[in-house]
């Protein structure tokens, strides 16, 4: 071919990296709005469970199932639908998970029983898995690459707002309505997110391979059989339905490996394991979420029951953390499209590490001072981590296994969040009272052993971003 008919072939188009800036503020506030509603979900439906078991005539070991039904559902389909992401796209799972959970959100304010309740609570797990699923892999296609921590660290943001404010708007709603308006509120919210998300959400590169059905039945049974076991595990139900639980979800997920192990995309995400950086990025998310679990279970009992502070002092030093994680994601966003995640993760957690020391060995009569600062160095510490490592996390996987990658973002923060309070329910059964100065002292082991692990990936990728 000659000079000039090379020069006359046209350029391969170059990659989309991100939406355009008026286009991306849309799109960031129909994914933020859905992602507030599913988080702020979680922590509202707790407040209410005392005000649906009197309206319902039903006893507090049954309206339990309110919140536990949700988080199996939605644990339980998270990887399955972020592959169907990457097959259906991403936006569409997103929108559609969006569309679910406000029609069930509908539904959980129409509820007539308990059982018509978890019926509409199971579907709005779904639905906020749908939304969980594929956030992350969505926000990796609205920024571009040079801005994707600032993103992570909006949606940082997002999360520990809601988390935060969950309590406070819950409280408020129930004192001028009925428990019903916790769901009822959602559906406006939800319709708007809807139409704005049809017109700006992107529109990712679709994988070609077919979706595997019984393997996503397979991935869901091990996911919703381990979180059931360690749920039985933290309640102490009979040993031998444990075991048979956990076994369960062992040999399921054997079996799903087995099944998928030559399959281009699987959709327990081996060939993603692999990749030593995200491996060990995923693992220091289980760590730093178990750290979690195990102080906001603990703390409020350690406050009252040692510490002798009213419900209402407990409230006040429970939002320390979750409100320094707000202000601190932005800035270790920022921080991390120019430093290494490997620093900023190990930095975070050492100072987490510190703090879960530091309220462990707090005196046998501290002041309000004395507290609030403890928690809020577990808040900056927890907070500094977050957002790099959720950067790495999803940096480290190609593009077109996004879906895959997001699904273990959220399956890795409540797997975490899930083994940290079962663990939290194991230091009391064995300490008694002291068990929650045992499970904080858990906790900050837990923070050491991420903090090691996030140095290591400089040393299996000594890039930025590692």
């Amino acid at each position: 071919m000659s000079t000039d008919a090379k020069a006359a072939k046209p350029a391969a188009s170059p990659a989309i990296d991100g939406l355009p800036p008026e286009r991306r503020r849309w799109a960031v506030a129909a994914i933020f709005t859905a992602l507030a509603m599913a988080s702020l979900d979680t922590a509202i439906a707790n407040i209410a469970l005392p005000a649906i078991a009197a309206d319902l005539h039903v006893s507090p070991a049954d309206v339990v199932w309110v919140v536990n039904v949700y988080q199996i559902a939605l644990v339980a389909t998270l990887l399955p639908l972020g592959a169907l992401g990457e097959i259906a796209g991403h936006e569409r799972i997103y929108l559609g998970g969006l569309v679910l959970f406000t029609l069930a959100s509908l539904g959980c304010a129409l509820a007539w029983s308990l059982p018509s309740l978890l019926i509409f609570r199971a579907l709005q797990g779904l639905g906020a898995s749908g939304i969980m699923s594929v956030n992350s892999a969505l926000i990796r296609f609205v920024y571009p690459s040079r801005m994707l921590g600032r993103g992570f660290g909006h949606n940082a943001l997002v999360v520990a707002t809601a988390f935060t404010l969950g309590p406070t708007i819950a409280s408020g709603i129930l004192a001028i309505g009925s428990w019903p308006w916790l769901f009822a509120v959602n559906i406006p919210f939800g319709l708007i997110a809807i139409g704005i998300g049809l017109k700006t959400l992107p529109h990712p590169p679709r994988a070609v391979h077919a979706f595997d059905f019984p393997g996503a039945i397979m991935a869901a049974g091990c996911l919703g059989l381990f979180i059931i076991g360690i749920g039985s595990a933290a309640h102490k139900a009979w040993p031998g339905a444990v075991a048979i639980e956990l076994a369960a979800a062992t040999l399921l997920g054997g079996l799903l490996m087995r099944r998928q192990a030559d399959h281009p995309a699987p959709m327990l995400p081996i060939d993603l394991f692999r990749r030593p950086v995200f491996a060990l990025s995923a693992a220091t998310s289980v760590c730093s979420f178990a750290v979690q679990g195990l102080a906001f279970v603990s703390l409020p009992f350690y406050f009252e029951d040692i510490l002798l502070r009213t419900q209402v002092e407990t409230g006040f030093f429970m939002t320390p953390w979750p409100l320094v994680v707000a202000f601190m994601a932005p800035i270790g966003g920022r921080l991390s499209d120019r430093y290494p995640a490997g620093i900023l993760g190990s930095l975070g957690l050492a100072l987490l590490c510190v703090g879960m020391v530091l309220l462990a060995t707090l005196p046998a009569a501290p002041g309000i001072v004395n507290i609030v600062w403890r928690m809020a160095i577990c808040g900056f510490g927890f907070g500094f981590f977050q957002t790099p490592n959720l950067r790495t996390l999803m940096s480290s996987a190609p593009p077109d296994r996004s879906g895959s990658a997001s699904g273990i973002v959220a399956t890795a923060r409540l797997t975490g969040q899930t083994i940290g309070a079962a663990l939290a329910a194991l230091c009391f059964g064995l300490a008694g009272r002291e068990g929650a100065t045992l499970a904080l002292g858990l906790g900050a082991g837990f923070a050491a052993l991420g903090s090691v692990m996030s140095v290591l990936r400089l040393a299996v990728a000594p890039r930025r971003g590692a």
